[in-house]
């Protein structure tokens, strides 16, 4: 097949994941606002920078309510998200024993389990290969059907498409919604606030596969994180600090801008009940990777005391930051940012980084590229080869047959990677 036609039909199977992928989330999208809201929300548009999660759309059915406008006038949601394993009992050291042991019960016995998830998963994929390539004919072109001029009516509204619209629901209907929640226990559900279609600047509202992740591997690992103190980078809406809070000591989670800071310390707050467990803290602060210091300035909110920063150079072990590897600039911010970190604290620490892989067409390449986890891995091979007096990096990927604990497509473009900084002086 010429270039030409391979370019065109890889086009035209892009713009057609696009398209369903778009009436997906306009279709499942069901909010509850004022009136005065309703309206805002009755010509919902996406624009040509707007990025949008595919977290909820592995969910089609659950709902996710409007309850505010940020600062920008974004629509904020409540989602409620449920842990598929909760044994921990954190009041005594005896009760954790018992609950690693039914654990590993419960991992041993999830083998079969997970490995019949991804049959199930690898058997969808090839389905939905098959389906697309009955839409093409013998030159791999898109075969468009088309109504037969003599169908019946019945015939006509079969083959009509589903309108699809956001379901705005009103104040005083939230408890159709919280009906929903009622069967799983408090220490079953972690809630967050966020967005779910912003432009690139604020993808921090949102919530992504890599966080859950992450977090994923902190459920399964639980008994290597407890009594830490942890710096998460980059944290966002604040789910996977949330799930670190149940088993660490203290965690930092910082990110930038008083909006998204605001939103995170909110989350924190609407999951103070899993944070109690663990006897645990959780401190939202700002931290800016272009910026060389620490924010202290008095006049400055979520800023950072002089008594925080000795407690983070002091006791942190665990620095993490899950899918934030977007932009080429902000990835080598990040990593000159942990250099500088991670030489300012007393012990050697461990690095955990999610990240998925984004697959773009580029008119440059003509080809499908990852552009940003390209640059990632170039920069990850950097630290580890660079030759410093003071640390050693060593670089290790986890492999992801760990099972979930959240509900989300673990699909084969994620990621874990962990970074050892080992202090040699």
């Amino acid at each position: 097949m010429p270039i030409n036609r391979r370019v065109s039909n890889h086009f035209i199977r892009v713009l057609h994941k696009g398209l369903f992928c778009y009436c997906r989330c306009l279709s499942h999208q069901h909010v509850m606002v004022d009136v005065a809201e309703k309206e805002i929300m009755d010509n919902l548009t996406f624009k040509s920078d707007t990025v949008l999660s595919d977290v909820h759309l592995h969910c089609p059915n659950k709902r996710h309510l409007m309850v505010r406008l940020n600062a920008a006038g974004q629509p904020v949601f409540l989602s409620y998200f449920k842990l598929l394993w909760n044994t921990h009992n954190w009041a005594s050291e005896k009760n954790a024993r018992e609950a690693t042991t039914e654990k590993e019960h419960q991992y041993k016995s999830g083998e079969e389990l997970c490995d019949k998830d991804r049959n199930n998963l690898k058997n969808e994929r090839e389905v939905n290969i098959k389906g697309l390539e009955a839409l093409l004919d013998d030159d791999g072109d898109l075969e468009v059907v088309r109504r037969p001029q003599s169908a019946s009516d019945l015939e006509v509204e079969d083959l009509l498409r589903d309108r699809v619209y956001p379901v705005i629901l009103m104040r005083g209907e939230e408890d159709s919604f919280e009906d929903e929640e009622q069967e799983c226990t408090c220490s079953d559900i972690v809630k967050i606030e966020h967005t779910m279609a912003t432009p690139l600047e604020d993808v921090g509202k949102q919530v992504w596969r890599g966080a859950f992740l992450l977090a994923d591997y902190i459920l399964f690992k639980w008994d290597m994180f407890r009594c830490c103190t942890v710096l998460e980078l980059g944290g966002g809406t604040g789910i996977t600090s949330i799930i670190m809070g149940t088993v660490a000591k203290r965690v930092y989670c910082t990110d930038v801008g008083e909006d998204l800071l605001t939103m995170c310390e909110h989350n924190v707050a609407l999951n103070k009940h899993l944070i109690e467990q663990g006897r645990s803290e959780i401190k939202v602060k700002v931290l800016d990777w272009l910026q060389d210091e620490f924010c202290t300035d008095p006049e400055a909110p979520y800023r950072w005391s002089e008594a925080e920063i000795a407690d983070l150079h002091d006791h942190c072990t665990v620095i993490m930051a899950a899918d934030v590897f977007y932009d080429d600039d902000l990835t080598d911010a990040l990593f000159r940012t942990l250099y500088r970190i991670t030489h300012n604290l007393r012990n050697s620490c461990t690095v955990y980084l999610s990240i998925e892989k984004r697959l773009n067409f580029t008119l440059r390449h003509m080809d499908v590229t990852c552009e940003a986890y390209s640059h990632f891995r170039n920069t990850l091979n950097d630290l580890e080869n660079l030759q410093d007096r003071k640390m050693k990096y060593t670089v290790e990927p986890i492999k992801l047959d760990f099972c979930q604990f959240l509900i989300y497509e673990r699909i084969e473009q994620l990621e874990l990677w962990k970074v050892i900084a080992e202090r040699l002086t």
